[in-house]
């Protein structure tokens, strides 16, 4: 729905993060594409000291990114298509990031219901060498499930970070969760993690690295949102800022190429034909069902639907997540959860719950991306790997620059992926390595309290004035990085809470304008807060946000409503929320 060419809704202005490399268009690297790898990458790379910049066609993380399972999972069911090694370095990390990010890495107890004892244990041979279905579909009964998690287990040994799986029979499992299907004989509960905000995890990551290259006109480490890469020009990248339209070229010896899906795309505008991407299309719908929320126990529910897809029912933040569908798709065309998509979450809701009703009138939000998967011709897309790999090819604007494709890639592996491919640009760069980021915390995770008692005193070492409860709130939103989000509160004797949504407040909405790349009206809504996703953006949310949004970016009445309409016609095309663009009559902030 949202296209790419220049938005004339904002001031024209130029942007000063896009100034600060009009001032110097040359860089070490550019890495095109800022997903959860291309921001990790570009961390990375700003850590060894690396004149390096970033550039996103639309906002961070708001692609594939954005639409992930909001989990950090080694990938158990990877095992059954060989994948060792992925599952490996999938459960390392996430062993690693619950302690790097633990504001928002989250150990997860995840169940699989398990209807029966042997099915599935002679075809899943067969799955393994050809990664088709084979025969008639079959749920997994107990004994893979069995071997499965063993395996897993083997691979999550990390000093207790999680536990090991266990198996309940039929009357233990009715117990623990008494609205599952009574067929059930077994659940299998096994741990992975959560990452309850991943598009505010991956905001502390460009932060991070733009914090290490001490970002400015010489800084080393430039990022911008809203630039896109659009051909070669003079030997270099010829780029466009979509807000104002101005078109310049950077230079830089290494191009790295973190596009996503839309990898083969990015590398056809740079004059470069080539074929690695088969993404598939994953969609997801959130329900406010408290029924549903409570019947899944405090944790997720999960397993392997007979055609392959995973699935699985979450509940997060208050909601409960469904998902997922894995269908081949055209990252040329925008992806959204269809109906039909709507109708199979349904089906399989009932299939685990039977006695629990799910209808449209629940939906508050929906979903839909496409995975960066490699190239995979009649391979059926529940099999396609989940593993990644770099090509490497050269810049056909001087036929000499080196270009890094990554192709593959996933939200569990980031920083490993990160790591891969930094190595990579630093051999072709003559540099070695210099800062690890294997213990490396990052941002709101820094400090951040595990404790109850440490909370408790972080909280009253930090309040400066604000309630208890108001700081605690802000420690959980945005980890230790509260700090400064508290200290700007403070400098404002005017913040009040919005009177639509009192869990916000005046001046904490501005910090993210003024501090996270704010450029459009849903960079607030979808990824700076949860609003959106938990059913929150009601008409006078939309309003109220509206108004601080144009007026912090000094937006005219006609840039306002052009911004307001582009936002109704995205939110309902792409998220099915149903809102008014005309102006409404700004609500009074609280005295």
């Amino acid at each position: 729905m949202t296209d790419n060419n220049t938005d004339t809704a904002a001031t024209n202005d130029i942007r000063s993060d896009v100034q600060a490399i009009l001032d110097r268009p040359t860089a070490q690297v550019l890495v095109i594409g800022g997903g959860i790898n291309g921001v990790g990458t570009f961390r990375d790379l700003a850590l060894q000291g690396v004149d390096v910049i970033l550039v996103e066609r639309n906002d961070f993380i708001s692609g594939a990114s954005a639409a992930s399972s909001h989990m950090i999972h080694g990938g158990v069911r990877y095992l059954e298509n060989g994948e060792f090694r992925l599952v490996r370095e999938s459960v390392q990390e996430r062993n690693r990031l619950m302690k790097l990010a633990p504001h928002y890495v989250k150990p997860l107890p995840t169940t699989i219901p398990i209807f029966s004892t042997f099915s599935g244990i002679l075809s899943a041979p067969l799955r393994l060498l050809t990664h088709k279905q084979g025969g008639k579909t079959k749920e997994r009964g107990a004994l893979l499930i069995k071997l499965g998690l063993t395996g897993y287990d083997s691979f999550s040994r990390d000093g207790g970070t999680v536990p090991r799986h266990e198996f309940k029979g039929h009357k233990k499992s009715m117990q623990k969760f008494p609205k599952l299907r009574d067929s059930v004989k077994y659940t299998a509960r096994y741990f992975d993690a959560a990452v309850e905000n991943p598009e505010r995890l991956a905001l502390d990551i460009v932060g991070d690295g733009r914090a290490a290259g001490k970002t400015g006109v010489d800084g080393k480490a430039r990022s911008v949102n809203y630039v896109e890469a659009i051909g070669d020009s003079e030997g270099g990248v010829l780029l466009r800022d979509t807000v104002s339209g101005t078109e310049f070229t950077v230079k830089a010896d290494v191009i790295v190429n973190t596009s996503g899906p839309w990898t083969d795309l990015t590398n056809k505008a740079l004059g470069k034909q080539t074929s690695y991407m088969g993404g598939t299309k994953g969609s997801h719908i959130v329900l406010d069902n408290p029924e549903l929320y409570k019947a899944c126990a405090g944790g997720e529910i999960f397993f392997e639907n007979n055609d392959g897809r995973i699935v699985l029912i979450y509940p997060l933040n208050g909601r409960v997540l469904v998902g997922t569908t894995d269908i081949d798709a055209d990252p040329s065309e925008p992806s959204v959860c269809t109906e039909e998509e709507v109708d199979y979450f349904f089906k399989l809701v009932s299939h685990v719950f039977p006695t629990i009703a799910v209808d449209r009138s629940q939906i508050v939000y929906r979903y839909s991306g496409i995975r960066p998967l490699p190239k995979h011709d009649d391979t059926a897309p529940g099999f396609v790997s989940r593993d990644y790999r770099i090509e490497q090819t050269v810049f056909s604007g001087d036929k000499k620059t080196p270009v890094l494709s990554l192709v593959g890639g996933k939200w569990t592996t980031w920083r490993a992926l990160s790591e891969h491919l930094t190595n990579e640009t630093l051999a072709l760069l003559k540099k070695t390595r210099t800062v690890s980021t294997e213990t490396l915390q990052i941002g709101g995770g820094v400090g951040f309290p595990q404790t109850d008692s440490a909370t408790k005193a972080w909280v009253s070492e930090h309040s400066a004035g604000l309630a208890p409860q108001r700081t605690a709130q802000l420690l959980k939103r945005y980890g230790t990085k509260a700090s400064a989000v508290i200290a700007y509160i403070n400098e404002r004797p005017d913040d009040a809470p919005l009177v639509s949504l009192p869990d916000y407040s005046t001046a904490e909405i501005d910090y993210l304008i003024a501090n996270e790349y704010v450029v459009h009206l849903t960079d607030v809504v979808l990824r700076r807060t949860i609003v959106a996703f938990v059913g929150g953006l009601t008409q006078p949310v939309f309003d109220e946000l509206s108004t601080i949004i144009g007026k912090q970016l000094g937006w005219s009445a006609e840039a306002l409503a052009d911004e307001r309409s582009r936002a109704v016609k995205d939110l309902d095309f792409f998220h099915g929320l149903k809102l008014e663009a005309k102006a409404a009559t700004p609500a009074k902030q609280k005295a």
